[in-house]
């Protein structure tokens, strides 16, 4: 299981050490693991932080949020709510951020990199403004981004494809959150938690669920990749002989 630092966690998590510290003070977050002289965090307060967000986003205050939370705590029935919570809400990626000053952007990206080109990946959120350089919220999908434009790909084109995908994978993940929740979850009523006996074997099914999601993709975008490029390639070659005999 992934572990963090508490400034790995706040990165992961989008939120301040500042306020990760202030939520260990209300009593919000588990306590952490202690190991020698540092504090050692899972994905149960990464859960548990996201949670909280997005509570905050809903209006909800933090008094709020703790009465809710000290609800849970108390309640005999609800261990399983929360390690429902911790299966739907833990992180699909054990990927870490990691930080590039702008010296080290221009070494990969060469000439592309341009002003205009930076503040439209910061605006998609492949890039997030740290200090004098920039927080790299996925790492693989950058280097990805720098072989292909040393490949000859310009990086306004590159850019154009990724905000395209992201709506075709949006579109694929509500695909498949929605079978769950109409096939799952709706059995037990609309807009009503699954009874604490139904809990802790939902946790069991979502968390199989990440791996089958993951196999689900793979192998269909496989297969479209094979076929897009046998027709692609084909219909080029069909072009290439024709002009030939013309």
């Amino acid at each position: 299981m992934p572990e963090y630092t508490i400034d790995e966690l706040a990165q992961a998590a989008d939120v301040t050490v500042r306020n990760i510290r202030a939520y260990q003070t209300r009593d919000l977050l588990p306590t952490p693991r202690r190991e020698g002289r540092r504090n050692v965090y899972g994905d149960a307060h990464l859960a548990r932080l996201r949670l909280i967000s997005s509570l905050l986003d809903r209006g909800f205050t933090l008094s709020n949020i703790g009465d809710v939370l000290e609800a849970f705590d108390r309640g005999g029935d609800m261990a399983d709510l929360l390690g429902l919570e911790a299966a739907i809400t833990s992180p699909w990626s054990a990927e870490l951020p990691t930080h590039l000053s702008a010296l080290e952007l221009r070494a990969m990206f060469g000439g592309e990199v341009r002003p205009s080109r930076i503040r439209r990946a910061v605006q998609m959120g492949l890039l997030k403004p740290d200090g004098l350089g920039f927080q790299v919220p996925s790492p693989r999908l950058l280097h990805v981004g720098a072989d292909l434009v040393k490949a000859g790909i310009p990086l306004d084109v590159l850019l154009d494809h990724i905000a395209e995908l992201r709506e075709d994978m949006e579109r694929v993940a509500r695909r498949y959150v929605h079978l769950i929740e109409r096939e799952i979850f709706d059995t037990f009523g609309e807009d009503t938690l699954p009874p604490p006996e139904a809990q802790g074997r939902l946790t069991e099914l979502i968390q199989r669920v990440r791996p089958m999601a993951r196999t689900v993709v793979e192998v269909e975008l496989s297969g479209a990749l094979e076929r897009a490029i046998r027709q692609v390639l084909g219909d080029r070659l069909e072009r290439v002989i024709a002009a030939r005999d013309t």
